[in-house]
């Protein structure tokens, strides 16, 4: 699971735009959209940078989420 922190994503419109790109990648990707977190996971077994691209064309900034250790 990949986890990628939007934070410039501030609606159910941004998610929908942002899990229309991962989908537009992977069809078969599992896409959790949290607005209230900025947060996006995503289940797939493609390379992290496609869906990275794909978010920026989409007119989002994405980065990946760290966990606190």
């Amino acid at each position: 699971m990949t986890k990628l922190k939007v934070s410039d994503m501030t609606c159910s419109h941004c998610a929908g735009v942002i899990t229309e790109a991962v989908k537009g990648v992977d069809p078969s990707a599992t896409v959790s959209v949290d607005v209230m977190s900025k947060s996006v996971s995503i289940g797939s077994s493609t390379d992290v940078q496609r869906f990275f691209a794909a978010i920026r064309e989409a007119g989002y900034e994405p980065e990946i989420e760290m966990s606190p250790a």
